[in-house]
């Protein structure tokens, strides 16, 4: 028998890695001999960068860049193994959880850093860059990102507008002319799991920058900025970005990075198997094993358990879900590939102690399925 373990990350407990590890070790306590290759995935929101170079056995590279706030933090990114793709988290340069709660304001909060990671990356010699953008501080529409590339949004004095979503509605002129040039041979894909159009009662201001610090009457005021930036990309660019799938993700940044470098946004965990190129890990396996956090309803809509299992069932291969905790509506995974799911919860517990045991819950249930399987 072989089995193909590629679970997701169980966000706050195990990286997609560690998973894949518990799971096979309690495949192995019933029987050495199942071959079980493991393959960590990643649907391209947290985790995305570590599950991907896990994968790959690429390198984790380290880079001080702007903050969300204009300060220096600490943020990384990843090349793969194969030394041509980047992937890249916007969140760890530019995300929600580097800005103090008493601090978020997305009318200041900017994207600088993630175009800086990108930066770095290019001087990798990548051809292919995956960006991640959830989780974001921010509703610039991508001005910082593109301003550290090298891009002019300027004002009517001519002059770089300043951070934030505040600034949007200052932009007279966009010159892209001495923006990064290597960008020239690079793809970039953008891992969105979100539809939302940059502006309206939709947009990237009305249903997100709440979170990040708005008010209603900021909300008002970054909502018709992004109808300033939009019409200004119009003029400037020739591009209309606001009815694009995934414009208002990360505020707007989805939009910046098709309006900037031409970038295509797509749900991240079809970007994600086709850079590992899943389908190539399931010659000959008779049962994939894939899992994460939570499993519900709403994992039908872009998350890895569910792209796994759809790529799986075009072969007829048998999936299996293992997960931290079933949620709302869990039953609907069960017409898009998998087969059954189980949780690794044993007995009610708090959820500090279902954490700390997570590595040893995942193998119990791993072994029981096995057991279950070979009677």
């Amino acid at each position: 028998m072989k089995i193909l373990v590629a679970p997701d990350s169980f966000k706050g407990s195990l990286t997609a890695m560690e998973a894949a590890t518990n799971i096979k070790a309690g495949i192995n306590r019933v029987d050495h001999e199942i071959k079980v290759e493991l393959l960590p995935i990643a649907d391209g929101g947290e985790g995305t960068v570590q599950s991907l170079v896990d994968a790959t056995a690429g390198e984790i590279i380290g880079k001080e860049v702007t903050g969300p706030l204009g300060d220096k933090v600490n943020a990384f990114y990843g090349i793969l193994g194969d030394d041509k793709t980047a992937v890249i988290e916007m969140a760890a340069a530019s995300g929600l959880p580097l800005v103090p709660e008493n601090k978020r304001n997305p009318l200041k909060t900017t994207t600088y850093g993630t175009g800086e990671l990108i930066a770095s990356a290019l001087e990798h010699g990548v051809e292919k860059i995956l960006i991640g953008i959830g989780g974001s501080a921010t509703n610039d529409a991508g001005i910082g990102m593109v301003q550290a590339l090298g891009a002019e949004i300027l004002d009517k004095k001519e002059e770089q507008v300043a951070y934030g979503g505040g600034s949007l509605n200052q932009i007279e002129k966009i010159n892209l002319d001495n923006i990064d040039y290597r960008l020239k041979n690079v793809e970039i894909l953008v891992a969105c799991d979100v539809d939302n159009p940059l502006y309206g009662k939709n947009g990237a201001a009305y249903v997100y920058a709440p979170q990040k610090g708005a008010d209603t009457k900021t909300v008002e005021i970054l909502d018709q900025n992004l109808r300033h930036f939009n019409q200004t990309t119009i003029k400037e660019l020739g591009k209309d970005t606001n009815k694009i799938p995934g414009a208002g993700a990360a505020g707007g940044l989805g939009a910046g990075l098709v309006a900037f470098l031409d970038a295509e946004l797509k749900a991240g965990v079809d970007i994600v198997l086709d850079i590992i190129d899943f389908k190539s890990y399931l010659e000959d396996v008779d049962l994939v094993i894939t899992g994460e956090g939570m499993l519900d309803g709403q994992s039908i809509y872009g998350k890895s358990p569910v792209g796994v299992s759809r790529i799986a069932a075009q072969k007829n291969i048998p999936v299996i879900a293992v997960t931290g905790t079933l949620g709302k509506g869990v039953e609907k995974v069960l017409d898009h590939g998998i087969n059954a799911y189980f949780s690794i919860i044993d007995r009610p517990a708090e959820l500090k102690e279902i954490i700390e045991k997570s590595p040893k819950l995942l193998s119990d249930l791993s072994e029981q399925i096995i057991r279950s399987i070979l009677i």
